[in-house]
């Protein structure tokens, strides 16, 4: 379906076709015309689906310009997710007339409160800023807002926000629209969705698949040297852009400054930095003056940068979701993308879930392990851990599932 078969304004139509977009992805499809009609909407889709426009282009389309008050609410869990959804709806509204601005904390509130005190139509804002706003100042006016954006939901409520976010909506004391967007749907979640949304459009299009199609799934074994196989990946693959995901900040500076003598053009980046670094860091990444990008989980979910064509997971993922979000940097908005992981001898326990969970068909590069052996080994490990060497049976002793 094609945008041009929506009945929207003129200047939305135009920001649109200037940006690209002619074709909408699914989730655009299925949400946007119940978005416009004024339903309440839970959608669940794979990252990189197109989300921020699904919901970004009806409310542009539906916002008074005249009205100087805030009239749509979004709120995300992070500062970055903050930047890029006031970018791109920025961009569909730049014709309309339309303001869109972002608050969040780490920068200067004044600087904040005198934007606030102009123009603003769409606000984005992670849950304790705005709550700081709420409270300390008379600056923000909720009551004509019609619609109120939850994104992220999943990842608010890991990062501890469900109750900030609890408190912003018993604010909301008119009638207004609830559109809800999460990856995944655990029960606080769907406590949310209970409490806040009024028979809602359910649009879940990630429940028959976890990874995007548009990514292929290589894998390579690194035995005990991983940076070794890294080296040799990036100097023989093409790469126009790649993120490299380690687990912790110390690894990821170790790669870094390794990878710094080979390869000039790249850039570290995790949650220890300075605001105005990590904001410069992400709009020379999108702009592409850097090509490598070494990242802790701070750049692993939700974020939008079109020309990454590869993502490696230097470190092997903690669990399945953080596979998917890693992933899902590359591949975005149906462009096809690879991921690479390097794994290790100690990594081979977890393989199978990995690739089980996420539903994906794993490619090997290279000589692939003996899997079997591997699983032989775990077997054995276990039942010596059970009752070997001299354990006593029936002792009560628990050991972790691999």
């Amino acid at each position: 379906m094609k945008f041009t078969e929506l009945a929207l304004k003129p200047e939305v139509l135009n920001a649109l076709e200037a940006m690209g977009y002619e074709e909408m992805t699914p989730i655009q499809e299925q949400a946007i015309p119940h978005i416009l009609e004024g339903r309440d909407v839970l959608g669940m889709a794979e990252t990189g689906s197109g989300k921020t426009s699904a919901c970004g282009v009806p409310l542009v389309h539906l916002a008074d310009p005249d009205l100087n008050m805030v009239q749509v609410l979004v709120i995300v869990p992070t500062r970055e997710l903050a930047l890029q959804y006031v970018e791109e709806v920025g961009k569909v509204a730049d014709q309309a007339g339309v303001a869109t601005f972002a608050i969040f904390g780490g920068f200067d509130m004044a600087i904040q409160r005198t934007k606030l005190r102009h123009k603003v139509h769409i606000l984005v804002a992670t849950p304790g800023r705005l709550i700081d706003f709420l409270w300390n100042t008379d600056i923000i006016d909720l009551r004509q807002v019609r619609t109120v954006v939850l994104d992220e939901a999943d990842e608010m409520l890991k990062m501890g926000f469900i109750e900030d976010v609890d408190f912003i909506m018993s604010c909301m004391l008119q009638e207004h629209q609830t559109l809800l967007f999460s990856a995944t749907m655990p029960a606080e979640i769907e406590r949310l969705t209970k409490a806040y949304l009024k028979d809602p459009v359910r649009i879940q299009l990630n429940r028959d698949q976890r990874a995007p199609q548009s990514i292929q799934h290589h894998f390579q074994h690194a035995g005990s040297d991983r940076f070794e196989a890294l080296l040799g990946y990036l100097q023989q693959e093409t790469i126009e852009q790649a993120i490299i995901f380690c687990n912790s900040r110390d690894k990821g500076g170790t790669l870094y400054r390794d990878l710094r003598r080979k390869f000039p053009s790249i850039e570290f980046i995790h949650g220890g930095l300075e605001q105005d670094r990590r904001i410069s860091i992400f709009n020379r990444f999108r702009e592409k003056q850097i090509r490598l990008l070494v990242a802790t989980d701070v750049a692993g979910r939700g974020l939008d940068f079109s020309h990454v064509t590869h993502v490696i997971n230097y470190d092997f993922p903690f669990n399945l979701e953080i596979y998917l979000h890693r992933t899902g940097r590359t591949g975005r908005m149906g462009r096809t993308g690879i991921a690479l992981t390097l794994v290790t001898d100690h990594d081979l326990k977890n393989f199978d879930r990995l690739v089980q969970g996420n539903r994906i068909q794993p490619v090997w590069r290279g000589q692939a392990p003996d899997l079997g052996q591997a699983s032989t080994r775990r077997a054995r490990g276990g039942r010596q851990r059970d009752g070997g060497r001299g354990g006593k049976r029936g002792s009560g002793r628990k050991t972790p599932a691999s």
